[in-house]
């Protein structure tokens, strides 16, 4: 029986999305962990259950007209839920953030600082006082006028759009002009308007050259082609464009990712000449504080930044108040482990788990309290030596009379919490169970649980000896970001694991450095002008022909919009179209595969245009979506959905999961290849229809991992992964590695930026950076075998190396 001070959040028959009618009690004032195998329905519990109902409750408080200004999630399947508070919820957002947003502006810092400098900052003699707002880069008043407030200018050169002089135009002088026949008529066009395309580029004119080249005139000419035997050409108008014309639009307005890349190779980025890449006015840069301009303290780490503010005090009131204020909104976010970063860091640029702890820093200043705090993996990209100080923070809102609820999948945080609800047993229809609820101790009674296992350590893995490198690929004198004049060895054949805490370079080298060289060399092979390799934060690369091929496996979402799945992204799709379409029925009514995209028309639900669901708008509320009421969900128009494959629609078996699926086709090789690797990855649980926009990042991930395991070998492949347990429970991480050491075995290379100790443990070899973040990292401080960097001494990671070896220091 519950009362209205019930101390316990009761949950009540849940059954959204997996989950099976699932009753917990949960206590307030508590730091709660909820834990499970990846798919278990610990998310759809806490945040689409337990978050859900809470913002649906507070939306009924609101009035209507101001409830449609609002972003509202559904009413979730529960029966009841008593004793839950108001709640907030901090997810790790799937979307990518703009590139003028940044540390400052996530963190509403920048605001602080710039009230700062309008009230407290020195002025020259006779200037007025500016608003706060001409100090933003990102507002009219403040935008620096040359460069629109991005601080940098893009151009390029003639060396840079005709890398080899000694050809002709016919011959591809002019590299940055587009391939096919846009690039031919190009050449035509220029032919027509009497420039000689036949002489080597060098002989040219040098007028010429500069018009060729850097034109905006656009003319229009008739062009006659050449005739080919058999084949009529008629004249038509052409309309010339210059190479930097075609170079600057098509990186500016071009949507294909592929193409600005392409473009992006023939400029230079330098920064503005006006403001020097401070992004501002004159007026701003023109007041001081503390002796800075407001671009010079924006660029300063957080950690530096605190130490000009604390030495200049304040000389009026108004700059004590102001810098106070400023020091306590700045202290949580150092207490994070990100006093590494600046505030003109762009969001971009920072992990989801960056972001994540920069909105928990912001909440810590927020003074709430009686609330529910709801986290997702707030241990994301961190180095478990950073854990420390997330626990002492989650602390801290619990301390403050909040609760707080965490999906967490870090054993470390697990065993600090107060008490904790475990749910599974397994993924997808198997799971959806709540297995336990209380405090971790008593976990070890729950034989269903896969938790149990890594809570209390038990059945360590295996000794694994490490394997010899087949060869080595060398960067020298790597400088870019805070990594400075690095030379690092990646060694081939074997699975590297690069570790380090948050903010010590590892991505940079990884991720922008090696991937960086080694998509230049594959440039160059394809007859295209690379970057520089100092253009890639390198002076020089060795030993990169031994690589044939590179595979990049991030975790951004595999498709932007419902349209893209999981069948879709994997190409399984295309097969079990091309299976409809053979289908007795098909075949008598002329249905093609395409009958059975619900991306064109001709199959699909018209209504809804293949969505499966329509815009419903309200009088006064925020525009809702319910299913499409002709298909009801199915994307399919009905004479589509009498076609079955072995007694199931196109939409049934899009709603099929992996592991469904996989029986289904049975004896279809090219089907059971897809899926099979699917599984392999342990994503058994998921539709084949599913919608990207509903897969996390470590979903994806591993959904762009299953896509390239089914593929067959094409020569020595070195496979780069950015932190590919995040999302995965410590069960899902044994199934990934041995996927990631079977790529190996393959006769592949493998380098992993991690954090997870079980898996730096089972490297075969260890780069570790540091020894801190931002300016304090960017150093190679140990390279070995896990062993011989596990005996290390003064490293960050040595210890927790150590003791995720046990009695394995030895080994290697």
């Amino acid at each position: 029986m519950s009362t209205p001070h019930d101390p316990y959040v009761r949950v009540r028959g849940a059954r959204e999305h997996n989950l099976r009618g699932a009753d917990v009690d949960i206590p307030r004032d508590t730091l709660t962990v909820f834990t499970g195998v990846s798919g278990s329905g610990k998310s759809s519990l806490a945040f689409g259950t337990i978050y859900a109902e809470a913002q649906r409750r507070y939306f009924e408080s609101v009035a209507p007209y101001a409830r449609r200004l609002i972003h509202q999630v559904g009413a979730p399947d529960v029966g009841e839920i008593t004793g839950l508070p108001p709640a907030v919820s901090l997810e790790q957002r799937r979307s990518a953030p703009g590139s003028r947003s940044s540390v400052g502006t996530v963190t509403t810092l920048s605001n602080s600082l710039r009230m700062l400098f309008s009230r407290a900052g020195a002025y020259p003699p006779g200037a007025e006082r500016l608003d706060s707002d001409a100090f933003s880069p990102n507002t009219a008043a403040g935008a620096c006028p040359e460069c629109h407030g991005l601080g940098l200018i893009h151009r390029t050169t003639e060396e840079l759009l005709v890398p080899d002089p000694s050809l002709s135009i016919r011959d591809g002088a002019i590299a940055a002009w587009p391939g096919a026949w846009q690039g031919k008529n190009l050449r035509d066009v220029l032919d027509a308007l009497g420039y000689d395309i036949e002489r080597p580029w060098r002989k040219l004119p040098p007028r010429e050259r500069e018009w060729i080249l850097f034109t905006d005139e656009q003319p229009v000419v008739t062009v006659h082609p050449v005739r080919d035997a058999g084949r009529i050409q008629r004249p038509y108008q052409g309309t010339y464009m210059s190479a930097h014309r075609y170079v600057m639009h098509t990186f500016a307005d071009s949507r294909s990712r592929a193409l600005r890349a392409r473009a992006e190779r023939f400029l230079t980025s330098a920064p503005c000449p006006l403001c020097d890449g401070s992004r501002l006015r004159a007026e701003a840069l023109a007041v001081t504080f503390a002796g800075r301009t407001i671009a010079d303290l924006v660029s300063l780490p957080l950690t530096a930044l605190t130490e000009v503010l604390l030495a200049a005090g304040g000389a009026s009131g108004t700059a004590r108040v102001l810098t106070a204020d400023l020091l306590a909104r700045i202290e949580p976010v150092t207490e994070l482990g990100l006093g590494y970063l600046s505030l003109d860091r762009t969001a971009p640029t920072l992990s989801s788990g960056e972001l994540q702890r920069l909105r928990l820093a912001t909440q810590l200043r927020s003074g709430l309290f009686g609330v529910v705090y709801v986290l997702d993996e707030p241990s994301a990209g961190l180095h478990p030596a950073d854990t420390e100080s997330l626990l002492g923070v989650l602390g801290g809102l619990k301390e403050a009379g909040n609760t707080v609820f965490v999906v967490e999948h870090q054993m470390d945080v697990v065993r600090r919490a107060d008490w904790l609800v475990d749910v599974g047993p397994l993924a997808g229809e198997h799971g959806g169970r709540v297995l336990y609820s209380g405090p971790p101790a008593d976990l070890s009674g729950v034989a269903a649980s896969a938790t149990r296992r890594f809570l209390f350590d038990e059945d360590p893995p295996p000794v694994r000896r490490p394997r010899a490198a087949s060869g080595w690929i060398t960067l020298r004198g790597v400088d870019l970001h805070n990594v400075r004049d690095v030379d690092a060895a990646f060694p081939l054949g074997v699975l590297t694991a690069v570790t380090g805490v948050s903010g010590s370079g590892k991505s940079t080298l990884v991720g922008q450095v090696l991937a960086g060289v080694l998509a230049d060399r594959r440039t160059a092979e394809a007859g295209e002008t690379p970057a520089a390799p100092r253009a890639r934060g390198c002076a020089s690369a060795g030993g990169l022909e031994a690589v044939d091929r590179l595979v990049q496996v991030d975790q951004k979402p595999i498709g932007r919009t419902p349209r893209s799945n999981l069948a879709t992204y994997t190409g399984l799709f295309d097969v079990v179209r091309k299976l409809f379409a053979r289908t007795e029925t098909a075949r008598a009514r002329g249905y093609r595969a395409g009958r059975f995209s619900f991306n064109v028309a001709g199959g699909r639900c018209e209504t809804c245009q293949g969505e499966g669901f329509v815009s419903v708008e309200l009088l006064f509320l925020p525009s809702t979506y319910a299913p499409c009421p002709d298909c009801r969900g199915a994307r399919y128009n009905p004479r589509t959905l009498e076609v079955t494959l072995r007694g199931l629609t196109i939409a049934e078996v899009l709603d099929l999961t992996v592991e469904a699926a996989s029986g289904f086709f049975s004896g279809t090789p090219a089907a059971e290849r897809s899926l099979g690797a699917l599984l392999d990855v342990g994503l058994g649980y998921l539709r084949l229809g599913q919608p990207a926009t509903e897969l996390s990042g470590g979903e994806a991930q591993r959904i762009k991992l299953a896509t390239e395991l089914q593929r067959a070998g094409r020569g020595h492949t070195l496979y780069l992964l950015d932190e590919p347990t995040t999302g995965l429970h410590p069960a899902d991480v044994e199934v990934l590695m041995r996927q990631l050491h079977k790529l190996v075995d393959a006769g592949g290379s493998v380098v992993v930026v991690e954090h997870d100790m079980s898996v730096v443990a089972g490297a075969d070899w260890v780069i570790d950076l540091g020894p801190g973040g931002g300016d304090e990292g960017g150093r190679i401080v140990g390279a070995g075998t896990p062993a011989e960097l596990a005996r290390a001494e003064g490293g960050v990671t040595a210890p927790y190396l150590r003791a995720a070896l046990g009695d394995r220091t030895t080994a290697g």
